[in-house]
This record gives structure tokens, sequence and C-alpha cells, in this order.
């Protein structure tokens, strides 16, 4: 079996891999790197194609995020005989969110704010469609290509990541000997609000591809949920009391649905105002939906939660109306997480960090540069601090409260470790991740596990393993 990485190799962004496998082509995920526009930022697909030996019969997508799904339509583009899988939830979130890309391309072209063609058209989606195949969780199905020479099973595991996140197992025979590679994908070991602990397969497997998201990230380690949930409650609690609005960027998909659960949860059992409107805005409203409608075909915690149940006023769009709401105590949930220009998250932290009595909570990741990691560097260097959340608007004092919650929704490293302990793989391929945390990822299982081959994988270059 043939390796080969085609995404990117020292970051978290455009994750995609192909496994050559006796003759069948598999790619597992066509994701696009998020900071990077236009074909820039697709995964290294040409070099499939300047390859006679190197094809793609399959796709399997773990998960709907867009730096592991957003390039599937040039994919098919490419290679339009190729058959798409994943699990039941992710198709239809990913009906949703390449629409919704299709869109924002276009828009961002048509505004200025990007030089780059859009990729892809909505006609395009609707014609690709046919070749998307849901598949339940732990049921197997047949991956082999028309010029496989031995059949290849597939079989999805809940990933405990977002809704519909899958990892993803294979079993084949090569040379008469029986094969099992498993692939990750974004995994999350524990339980979240929603979402429960990854169910993986047991042990052995002759590869793990697997994530390194948190690997250079030694606090993650110490963080207690229930803790965590405990000091967002009074934080929120607090900026409440005194008359302020709590803004929580989010990500769209998974960060915004687990808060929105959470902070129902506090209403609740009264750690907050159980009459605090709690306002969203934008894609999350319409994903939530999916969630509604997948809750009995998707593992869930409480199967009985729905968001069509919990009071979620709309973030209003006129400037007047959102003055107003402003006035009065609230939460706003609304993307982007990273706060990037010209998005809700971004617009509304300009009205409130000038003021004390409103805060800014930061419960996801905050890339280095992002406005969000500004911000949060800006507060800790003290009241009244400038900070540049949009070049356009120029600086202002930071004088809001600004905070971090640790809610991540990929495991922290040592729960990868115990994962590689379970699996007890030949060989490990450690992808997704910046090089330190690859590295320290790399030295840990080799220290661990002396006997297990750990590859760094260089883009193009292909390992046989």
């Amino acid at each position: 079996m043939d390796y080969v990485s085609l995404g990117s190799t020292d970051d978290i962004g455009a994750s995609c891999h192909l496994l050559m496998v006796e003759g069948t082509g598999l790619m597992l995920d066509a994701g696009v790197h998020p900071d990077v526009d236009g074909p820039e930022g697709l995964p290294r697909l040409g070099l499939i194609q300047s390859r006679p030996e190197l094809w793609v019969d399959h796709v399997l997508v773990s998960h709907a995020h867009h730096d592991h799904l957003g390039a599937l339509p040039v994919v098919l583009q490419r290679f339009p005989h190729a058959l798409v899988h994943f699990t039941k939830p992710t198709r239809l979130l990913a009906e949703f969110l390449l629409r919704a890309s299709a869109r924002l391309q276009r828009r961002r072209l048509r505004e200025g704010s990007s030089t780059a063609d859009p990729l892809f058209d909505e006609d395009e989606l609707t014609y690709h469609e046919y070749l998307y195949l849901p598949h339940d969780l732990n049921q197997p199905f047949n991956v082999t290509g028309v010029r496989g020479t031995s059949p290849i099973q597939a079989t999805f595991y809940h990933a405990g990541h977002v809704l519909g996140a899958a990892g993803t197992l294979l079993t084949f025979e090569e040379a008469g000997q029986k094969r099992r590679v498993f692939y990750t994908g974004d995994v999350h070991l524990r339980p979240q609000v929603v979402t429960p602990a990854a169910d993986l397969p047991g042990g052995p497997v002759d590869v793990l591809i697997m994530e390194a998201t948190l690997g250079a990230d030694a606090s993650q380690e110490a963080v207690m949920r229930r803790e965590e949930e405990r000091r967002f409650a009074e934080a929120l609690d607090a900026v409440i009391r005194r008359g302020g609005v709590a803004l929580v960027p989010v990500f769209a998909l998974g960060r915004s649905h687990e808060m929105l659960a959470l902070i129902d949860r506090f209403k609740k059992r009264r750690m907050i105002d159980p009459d605090t409107p709690v306002y969203t805005a934008g894609s999350m409203r319409a994903l939530a939906e999916i969630y509604d409608d997948t809750r009995l075909i998707s593992p869930r915690l409480d199967a009985d939660l729905t968001y069509a149940a919990i009071d979620q006023p709309r973030l209003p769009r006129s400037e007047t109306a959102l003055l107003n709401i402003l006035r009065e105590p609230g939460i706003v949930l609304v993307p982007s997480g990273m706060m990037f220009e010209r998005t809700a998250s971004n617009d509304l932290a300009q009205y409130l960090v000038d003021q004390e009595k409103h805060a800014v909570f930061l419960v996801g990741y905050a890339k280095p540069g992002s406005p969000a990691h500004r911000l949060h560097e800006a507060a800790l260097q003290g009241e009244g601090t400038m900070v540049t959340l949009d070049p356009e608007t120029g600086e202002q004092p930071v004088f809001c409260t600004v905070d971090r919650f640790r809610f991540s929704g990929h495991s922290h490293r040592k729960d990868l470790l115990t994962l590689v302990d379970r699996l007890r793989p030949k060989t490990v391929i450690l992808v997704h991740g910046e090089p330190a945390a690859k590295a320290w990822m790399a030295e840990a299982i080799r220290a661990a596990h002396p006997d297990t081959t750990v590859v760094l994988p260089e883009i193009g270059v292909p390992v046989t393993v």
C-alpha cells in the first residue's frame, strides 16, 4: 500500500490523503486551506493527474468542516467517476455547506474582497450529488476500484468531533495477508455537550493515520471540562448582572451547537438568568435544523434535545435594531470563531470592545494573527490596550472583558497517545497538525512504542507501508 499526502503537511488546512491499495485509489478527505482563496488553497490534485500510477476511485469524507470537505467539487471535476462516501448526517451537511461556499465565493469576487474566480457553482453541485453515497456507522461497505485486484471494505466509526464525523477503517488482503488501516479524521475521545465520545474499533491495526492538531498544546491536557463549564457560566452570569452583552464567536458547524446547548443547560439550572436572550445568526440556524433532523440516526448524549425548542431570537441586521439589543443584557453566538473581517462576530465586537460592561468570550481555536487572537493578546496586556479588529476601522481601546475557554472538539495529545496504545499500529502516519505538534507526537510515540514506525509525510512523496 502506498500513501501520498496531497494537502498541507505543515498546517491543519487542506486535509487530503491518497491511498493506493491493490489497484484501488482511495482519497481520504478533500479539504481546502481556510486562509487561501482560489486554486492555491486546494490539495495538490495535479500530482495525481501527472502520475499514471495514481488515480481516484473513491473519496471517503470524515466530516463536513471546510478543511476536510471544501475541495470535493473540484475533485469530482477532475475525477468525475469517483464515488463519494460519508455518514448520512455529513451528506446533509455537505449539501448545505458546499452550496453556501459557492455563494460566498461568488459574493467575495463581486465585492472585491477576493480576486479568485469561484472554484465551483451551485449547478455543478447538483450534478455531483448522484455520486454521494451515505452510510450508517459500523456497517461495512465496498470501496474496491474498477482496477482493484483485492476486495476492500470500509467501515465508519463515530469520531466524536462534530455531527456526522467518522473515522474510517479499511480492511483488505495484500500479498495474501489481511491488513487493517484506520484513519481518525478529527477525533474527540471525551464527551462534549451534545456529542458523545468517539466509539472507535479495537486493535491491532497495521497503519494508523492520525490527526495531531493539539500535539504542541500542553495546556489542553490540564483542562477539566466540568471546571471549564462552571467558569464559563460564572463569566456569563457576571456580564448579565452588570447589564452587558457577552459575544461568543463560534464556528458555524459544531462549536456553535455545543455552546447553544450548554447555555440552555445553564439557563435550566439557573446558573444564569433564564430570561436572558441568546441571539444567533447566519448558517448556524439552518445547520441546527440538520442537527434536529438527524438526532435519531447519529450518536447523541441526549436524543431528546432539539434546537427548535431552544429560544434563540435572530440577531437583527439593521444597525439601529442592533444597537437597541446592546442596551440590554444578553448573549450573542455568531460566526466566525476567529472573528475574521466582515463577519458578524467581528462587526459586533467593534461595538463592544471599548465598553467595560460587555465581554468577548473565545470558546475555540484562534489562529495567531487572526482578529480573535489579536484581541485576546491585547486584553492580556491590560485595560485600554489598542487593538485592530478590522484595518478599515482602525485601532480601538480594549475595555471589555476578554477571556478564553477551552472547549476543543479535538483530543489532546495524551488522549491521542492512548489511541496508539489501544490500536497497536505497526506504522503511524501523523497528519493535520503544525510541525511542532507532529514532532511532539512522533517523539512520544517512538518513546512508548519503539517498534512502531512513525512517518511525518511530505507533500507528494509516496510512502510505502
